[in-house]
């Protein structure tokens, strides 16, 4: 906080220097002027807690510079104390107080007056600096406030806009194959039902990824990885929209593996989200880059492309929840301005840091991600190998699904079927227990949410039973938080999978599963 600052005016040296002398303490900040002009100029170029001015002055008096004060608008509201060696009859207090002043003392001064009252306006003065600063800080807090109600209401206008772009090829595709299910262009109707189901599904678990990261309700799974493995697997998520765009793609990685201390599956997610961005915003037949440095004890990725490029005063603020760099509400391309939030969360939970520049070129722009260096010896250990399709064959599990969404149930059936596996439907938990008995699944695919006992009482019941205790049962729920597994693992679950399951995950998991 600033000094408070007291303006001392006398013609006389010694009668200043007396002044300073009684008035100095910590954090007050005396400046003297020996004539009226020089204590207007003062003023003018500080912002004064008190002036003690004496009366009797050649040029300008006390009185006069009083009421020129009271004239500025800078300085009409500084307190004045006269000081005066005459009598301060009525007449004078009166001309005194109508110049503006709030108190006379009289030479000579007597130390412990001057000091209390010079006191009152020190402590005075603290106080306004005080709530000075809380209004400010409140004001800072109010703009961030009204930003960040404009972001969300713009979040909620491009989040409708985002999610009508999916649902509304699945509506048309379903309507297609209800009116002509076998017709020459099923197949090219159901693909296009799949990549738009997979995009809504991203759009969801982005929105869920930065809830969580936010609340400090993911925890990163690190080991020791190599750099090259996530640029690789960034690069196989992002590939087909790559290959859409016609963009070329140039990979630059050292040929000496760059080991650092990473959750793999999120570290890929965050060079895969920062691909994305540079489709995007990159015309059809852009170039995009990967390339990968060492600086000192860091490992440098930057992913470039060459595409509209992000003004210069965005760069800082395009990590910021919800955030765009246009208003451009109906642009082809969209996004809801949380991709590059959860990039920047991720990175600092990594202990690294991202930010976005210009390109060298004049065009597009550049991501750069520094990470530190691994010191460990260890090696990533690399994920077991899901058994091949003959490996699967040889397990013709029997699965019960316990689901009380009848359409999900039978939908789940479908997708067995199709794999090749028998199944039966419940849709109740007591149902399920029942039922198991004379089934005798392999494998149970249990809902969290059930009717009457939930699918953890269920779970818990099976593994009270002889006959289930070793039994493969998986959650599939819509609960999908670190929390809510370790829920699942605690009531007895072997796996969990988050709703919507996805063919190829459910038939990894039951390719494991003990018949």
């Amino acid at each position: 906080m600033n000094p408070v600052t007291f303006l001392l005016v006398d013609d006389l040296e010694e009668n200043l220097l007396s002044l300073e002398a009684l008035l100095r303490r910590e954090g007050l900040l005396l400046l003297k002027a020996r004539s009226g002009d020089q204590a207007l100029e003062l003023l003018l170029q500080h912002d004064i807690a008190l002036a003690l001015i004496d009366v009797q002055m050649p040029g300008l008096n006390g009185f006069e510079l009083a009421e020129l004060m009271r004239g500025n608008e800078r300085s009409r509201r500084v307190p004045i104390i006269f000081v005066t060696a005459g009598t301060a009859d009525n007449q004078r207090r009166f001309r005194g107080y109508e110049a503006g002043a709030v108190d006379f003392i009289q030479k000579p001064i007597e130390p412990d007056v001057l000091r209390s009252k010079a006191d009152v306006f020190f402590e005075l003065f603290k106080q306004r600096q005080q709530i000075a600063a809380q209004r400010d800080e409140l004001e800072v807090q109010a703009e961030a406030l009204r930003e960040a109600d404009r972001r969300k209401d713009e979040f909620l206008a491009t989040l409708a806009h985002e999610l009508r772009n999916p649902l509304a090829p699945l509506r048309h595709g379903l309507d297609i194959l209800r009116r002509n299910p076998n017709g020459d262009g099923s197949a090219d109707v159901r693909d296009m039902m799949d990549r738009q189901l997979v995009h809504l599904v991203r759009i969801i678990d982005d929105l869920l990824d930065v809830s969580r990261v936010s609340q400090g309700k993911i925890e990163l799974i690190k080991d020791r990885v190599k750099v090259d493995d996530v640029i690789r697997s960034a690069v196989e998520t992002a590939h087909p929209l790559i290959e859409k765009a016609g963009h070329a793609l140039t990979v630059n990685i050292p040929s000496a593996p760059i080991w650092i201390d990473a959750d793999y599956t999120r570290l890929s997610q965050v060079v895969a989200n920062l691909l994305n961005n540079a489709i995007k915003y990159t015309p059809a037949g852009g170039q995009i880059g990967i390339s990968v440095a060492t600086a000192g004890n860091d490992v440098v990725i930057d992913v470039s492309d060459n595409g509209v490029g992000i003004p210069a005063e965005m760069r800082s603020k395009v990590f910021q929840l919800f955030a765009q760099v246009d208003d451009h509400l109906d642009r082809a391309q969209g996004g809801l301005g949380i991709g590059l939030a959860l990039v920047q969360q991720l990175v600092a939970m990594h202990g690294g840091t991202v930010e976005a520049r210009g390109n060298d070129s004049g065009s597009g722009s550049v991501f750069r991600i520094r990470l530190p260096i691994s010191t460990s010896a260890e090696q990533y250990a690399l994920p077991c190998e899901v058994p091949s399709q003959q490996e699967q064959s040889l397990l013709p599990l029997k699965v019960l699904v316990v689901d009380d969404n009848v359409d999900v149930a039978y939908a789940m059936g479908w997708m067995l079927e199709e794999i090749g596996y028998e199944y039966e439907l419940v849709h109740d938990g007591r149902e399920a227990l029942q039922a198991a008995r004379y089934y005798k699944p392999d494998v149970i695919l249990l809902d969290i949410g059930l009717p009457g006992m939930n699918g953890y009482e269920v779970c818990q019941a099976f593994r009270q039973d002889e006959l289930f205790k070793d039994t493969t049962i998986i959650a599939q729920t819509g609960w999908g938080q670190d929390r809510d597994k370790a829920l699942a693992s605690e009531a007895g679950f072997n796996h969990h999978l988050t709703k919507p399951v996805s063919l190829d995950d459910l038939g990894k998991i039951l390719a494991t599963a003990k018949r």
